[in-house]
């Protein structure tokens, strides 16, 4: 089993917010898929970074699902096209395994 998370922002480079929809569409998405799906949104995450000297800041929201099976082509090519939607250059999921307890 496997617990993959997505980190998603909440702004696009101009610092205007995504549209709700977006992330209804993502919730319906992995809902549908994986049969539920845990949603950080309350509290922003704050993700920091630096780029030619600069810090760079984005708040981001965390989208989690527990899969028994990781299809790591079908995540890579969801996150592509997560990416494109939020206009970003990366965008980060990730996996790591799970004992359930």
């Amino acid at each position: 089993m496997h617990l993959v998370s997505l980190l998603l922002p909440l702004y696009d480079n101009t610092g205007q917010p995504f549209e709700p929809a977006q992330y209804a569409w993502i919730r319906q998405t992995l809902t549908e898929r994986f049969g539920g799906l845990t949603a950080y949104t309350r509290a922003p995450a704050a993700g920091l970074w630096r780029d030619e000297g600069q810090t760079i800041r984005d708040d981001v929201v965390v989208y989690e699902v527990l899969v028994e099976e990781l299809d790591r082509s079908w995540w890579a090519a969801y996150r592509e096209e997560l990416r494109l939607a939020f206009q970003q250059d990366e965008l980060m999921v990730r996996a790591q395994a799970v004992e359930l307890l």
